[in-house]
């Protein structure tokens, strides 16, 4: 493993030795250092020390750099997220000291993104992935939002702090000109009809809410392929756990998903799709698929990324805010 090529030469190899020595690991140990790519937000990298031990790093972009609301102080979310996965036995990086100088260190997880697999082995993989998820909605928080603090302190309801996520990120619309599908105030309004739903949800639980593919490590061992960690933990908050659904099935419906929904309900967890839970649950996907939409601004997105997410997650957010309010109650009445 070489120098990183992530244009930060020797000032990239001076930070990484400088977070080794924050958590008293040798700086001089520092063998090699290679980008991690996939991430949008943070620069992440693999550290190599002289024993093949691995860690990850992770460094923010500056104060300055363009963001969405929620996104600022990211790494605290996700320090978070690790320590309280291992509370319930499910494999994530472990937090390597404490949060220094803004970065975060980590251990690293076994195993490679999930890519395309065989029949065979995704239905077993998709159990397992059940079962962990169901752990981490066991963990009960302090109250109901962002950890980090991004938006304010945590609120004592879910009904406040999902309205205030939820205006966070139409601020942001309004504030990067960002385009939707829907005029934002369209979508506000619309949002609103489903706050009600929100109130059946009373106890603040662990919720990734990125747990796309490319967040789930698969590992090859000789027993078959296993869920090695799950990594990015840096959207987490505490809130309601249908919220988890929206990633595990992007741009899907998680309740196609047999096999994972086995795994969540042997491991305890409860589904129940019931017409509040799926108000919630099209309330959810909206706010994802703003985000998405929105923050292709910030980021800078070239434009085959802006093309494919208007092209695609426009409608798909059309289409969870008709599923809300008094109209959209009345036809998923007749679905599943």
């Amino acid at each position: 493993m070489g120098e990183a090529t992530d244009g930060a030469g020797a000032h990239g190899w001076e930070r990484a030795r400088r977070a080794l020595d924050g958590v008293g690991l040798p700086p001089g140990s520092l063998a090699g250092r290679r980008t991690l790519t996939g991430g949008t937000y943070n620069a992440v990298e693999e550290l190599l020390l002289v024993d093949g031990t691995r860690y990850v790093l992770k460094v923010p972009p500056p104060d300055t750099a363009p963001a969405l609301a929620y996104e600022r102080q990211l790494l605290v979310s996700e320090a978070e997220f690790y320590r309280r996965a291992a509370t319930v036995g499910v494999p994530a990086p472990r937090v390597v000291g404490d949060r220094r100088d803004g970065h975060l260190l980590m251990t690293h997880c076994p195993g490679d993104p999930w890519g395309d697999l065989p029949v065979s082995e995704r239905g077993p993989l998709r159990r397992e992935l059940g079962r962990m998820v169901a752990r981490l909605h066991e963990v009960t928080g302090p109250g109901f939002g962002y950890p980090s603090g991004a938006l304010g302190p945590l609120a004592p309801d879910w009904r406040t702090a999902f309205a205030g996520m939820y205006d966070a990120v139409l601020d942001d619309a309004r504030h990067y000109r960002a385009w939707l599908p829907l005029p934002v105030d369209e979508v506000a309004r619309v949002a609103r009809t489903a706050h009600d739903a929100l109130d059946e949800v009373t106890v603040p639980r662990l919720v990734h809410f990125d747990l796309w593919r490319g967040n789930i490590l698969v590992e090859r061992a000789e027993a078959g392929p296993r869920i090695g960690g799950l990594i990015d933990g840096e959207r987490m908050l505490w809130g309601d756990p249908l919220a988890d659904f929206v990633s595990l099935a992007l741009l899907g419906d998680i309740r196609r998903d047999a096999d994972f929904l086995a795994g969540y309900q042997e491991a305890g967890g409860t589904v129940d799709f019931d017409g509040p839970a799926r108000q919630r649950l099209a309330l959810y996907r909206s706010y994802l698929y703003l985000i998405m939409l929105v923050e292709t601004v910030p980021r800078a997105s070239g434009d085959e990324r802006v093309a494919w997410v208007r092209e695609t997650v426009g409608p798909q957010l059309t289409a969870a805010l008709a599923e809300l309010g008094p109209k959209g109650r009345d036809a998923a009445d007749g679905g599943v």
